[in-house]
């Protein structure tokens, strides 16, 4: 039997090159089907505008205004003026609370330098305090707004007025996810009650709904209406979405764009039926990482949860995880109208030995140069008394931090006067804020815009410069 000769095919070299030669359209018709795929699902990665430092953010919100000048700021001059008036000149910020009038209030927390690179840290945060040369700190930020539900809004959509996409939406949106099974976006309550700012805080604003933040709650199902119903079998459960799917796919003849975000959010939520509990599943951790992160203290057992989940969702590719410390009752924020002192030796207590955890387990697993943790609040507090020993809102010059995702360790940006009241140097606005941990990301944040009614949206609206002093 005769076999005939591979068409055109000179010799066996030339017959595997022309053979294999198909395979190229093979991969490219996968490619493409990817492609075809992505462009359908509105949460599929993106490319950032340039080089990313970091992949992801953990960004820890403090409810109610820590004061900067008992933890990250010392004072010296509160000290020698305690129990005086602020001078006329001074600019302190008007409030809904104080009148006017009330003394200076020295600190009377410990401040030590640590680290190699001398970081000022006082004895509410001893464990943070090890940390220190990972911490890149702003200590002259400001924002707009004395009050906690404007000046939340503020510091998480760029706006006073709720409505506007929230940052982790535009990291989403500019982003995408990197997870097929998960959100893109997490977010970790108190579990006594929501902060006071809301939902509006994580919400999507005008962009859509897919780009908002999912809350995880506390407990096996964090996430609500995520099981099937009782007696409906995986089988059972399988043939649904099955049926469901092919009903679907009969209109995308359409091209609804819409309606093809809405399927794509569906098989999400089918995914995470099966990948959600193992994501916040904490039993396979070690005896020894849950000790680290304080499980095993009542004290710190519910934010040390909450900061151990919030690594595992970064681990499977989490964009982004908002973790809030407070917003329950007054009692259960960092709100110290009345006595500084024992409130701030509660909140510290409840979260300095998580949130250094948090940075040790990062970088024990190489996960810290590309995760941006951000510590910050909606403001902070005034060196002056309110009554005799709490202390007011200070919009003016405050102290966040980055650590991490490409940040500067080991240093320190911006300086406030010598009472902590107002940003002297280098000061950071909410936008430059925003600006730099967009830029980290890899996103230039003027460019990172959505149409909405007949103007291109942005997160720092028309303001905000990349403070390039933080950037390693």
């Amino acid at each position: 039997m005769n076999i005939p000769h591979f068409p055109f095919a000179t010799n066996r070299r030339e017959f595997l090159y022309r053979a294999g030669g198909g395979l190229g359209g093979i991969a490219l018709n996968w490619m493409m089907s990817q492609d075809a795929v992505a462009s359908k699902n509105p949460l599929a990665a993106k490319l950032p505008h340039f080089a990313a430092k970091a992949k992801r953010v953990i960004f820890l919100f403090m409810v109610g205004g820590p004061s900067q000048m008992d933890i990250f700021d010392p004072k010296p001059m509160l000290t020698k003026m305690h129990g005086k008036a602020l001078p006329e000149d001074s600019g302190r910020p008007k409030s809904q609370f104080t009148a006017g009038g009330e003394t200076i209030l020295a600190s009377t927390r410990k401040f030590k330098q640590h680290g190699k690179s001398g970081q000022w840290m006082s004895d509410l945060m001893p464990n943070l305090a090890e940390n220190v040369d990972d911490i890149c700190f702003l200590k002259a930020c400001w924002c707009t707004n004395t009050i906690h539900a404007p000046a939340m809004y503020e510091l998480h959509s760029g706006r006073t007025l709720m409505g506007h996409p929230s940052l982790g939406s535009y990291v989403t949106y500019g982003l995408g996810s990197a997870s097929e099974n998960l959100p893109a976006y997490c977010v970790l309550t108190q579990p006594e009650g929501i902060l006071e700012g809301g939902a509006p805080c994580w919400g999507a604003g005008y962009l859509p709904a897919v780009y908002q933040g999912t809350l995880l709650r506390k407990g096996t199902s964090p996430i609500l209406n995520l099981k099937p119903q009782p007696g409906v079998t995986p089988e059972q459960n399988q043939r649904t979405f099955d049926l469901v799917r092919k009903l679907n796919e009969l209109n995308l003849e359409k091209g609804d764009s819409d309606f093809e975000s809405r399927i794509s959010t569906y098989e999400l939520a089918y995914k995470m039926q099966t990948h959600a509990p193992e994501a916040v599943d904490l039993t396979k951790e070690t005896k020894e990482t849950k000790a680290m992160y304080g499980l095993d203290d009542k004290r710190t057992a519910d934010f040390g949860t909450r900061l151990l989940l919030a690594r595992r969702l970064v681990e499977r590719g989490v964009r982004f995880v908002t973790v809030y410390s407070g917003g329950g009752p007054v009692n259960m924020q960092w709100d110290a109208h009345d006595d500084i002192n024992s409130n701030h030796e509660k909140m510290c207590g409840l979260t300095d030995k998580p949130i250094a955890a948090l940075l040790k387990d990062l970088k024990r697993t190489g996960m810290l140069n590309d995760t941006l943790v951000v510590w910050c609040s909606e403001f902070g507090r005034t060196p002056n008394s309110q009554g005799s020993r709490g202390r007011d809102h200070n919009p003016l010059g405050y102290t966040m931090w980055f650590a991490g995702g490409g940040s500067k360790p080991g240093h320190t940006v911006g300086e406030t006067d010598e009472f902590g009241l107002h940003g002297i140097k280098d000061k950071v606005s909410v936008n430059d804020f925003h600006a730099t941990i967009l830029h980290l990301l890899g996103l230039d944040h003027e460019k990172l815009t959505v149409r909405h009614n007949g103007r291109d949206e942005r997160l720092t609206d028309v303001a905000g410069n990349v403070v390039m002093d933080a950037v390693a």
